[in-house]
């Protein structure tokens, strides 16, 4: 059985307008939408997430009047050494009707005007990391183009929701770095000076690819730490998971304000 049939066949045929991802500390998330979880174990092609802090489930059903399909957790590139691992899952959005792809992700902060807590709009990214989920690809839809990856319509429409809220949410660039283990503070001296405002170890591998498969983006950055050097914070995924929830509130909020604005 395809994913897509056991997906439609659970939590029914009508088609989903927008696709979520989640990162690190925020699959609670998920727990507002109200509809059926299917285990990614259930679905055919979908990979496990083995990091800790990530939900490995899909949710589909209603948040604020808009049919939506949640992923609880993504696999990393470091996970497996496949820049490509989440193509499967973002097929199957796209199969289900999805037009429209929100990513979420964990990151370190550059600016000391963004710490801890606050959340930060993705306008553009650094591929830091030197490789690309599309290698291997053999039609010339490889060729991606990559101007305005992060939508400038879908941005407005989430700063005009983040204000309307009363949270502050400044664009920046995000830079991605491979992982497993933290940048050194050489390194972010390195993407301080390329321009990079965040840091992280995914989101960019999945943008690449919804952009290839033809979906509108955009994507939000919870800060959890400063970068490496910046302060005197002890890095670690466990601090990242303990600070994920204090921007996930805020997230949360933006993520309903502009849901209802389509709905």
């Amino acid at each position: 059985m395809t994913a897509i049939k056991t997906i439609r066949e659970r939590a029914g045929a009508a088609p989903v307008r927008l696709g979520l991802i989640l990162g690190s500390g925020l699959g609670h998330l998920a727990d507002a939408v109200q509809g059926v979880a299917i285990d990614y174990a259930d679905l055919p092609g979908f990979p496990h997430a083995g990091v800790s802090g990530h939900r490995p489930r899909l949710v589909v059903g209603d948040l604020e009047g808009v049919r939506v399909a949640v992923l609880g957790g993504r696999t990393h590139y470091y996970e497996k050494g496949d820049p490509g691992v989440m193509r499967a899952p973002l097929e199957t959005l796209r199969d289900l009707g999805v037009e429209t792809l929100l990513l979420t992700n964990a990151a370190g902060s550059f600016r000391p005007e963004v710490p801890p807590g606050e959340l930060m709009l993705i306008a553009d990214h650094i591929n830091f990391a030197g490789t690309n989920p599309l290698f291997g690809e053999p039609t010339d839809a490889r060729f991606v183009n990559m101007v305005d990856a992060y939508d400038p319509g879908i941005r407005a429409a989430l700063s005009a929701a983040a204000a309307e809220e009363g949270v502050a949410l400044p664009e920046g660039v995000y830079a991605w770095y491979s992982g497993p283990s933290f940048e050194t503070p050489a390194e972010i001296r390195a993407l301080g000076i390329l321009g990079a405002d965040a840091v992280g170890m995914s989101t960019v591998p999945e943008v690449i690819l919804a952009r290839f498969l033809g979906l509108r983006v955009a994507a939000i950055s919870t800060i959890t730490n400063m970068a490496a050097g910046m302060s005197n914070e002890a890095i670690s995924h466990e601090h990242t998971k303990a600070m994920a929830p204090l921007g996930a509130a805020k997230l949360e909020r933006v993520l309903r304000r502009y849901l209802r604005t389509l709905g």
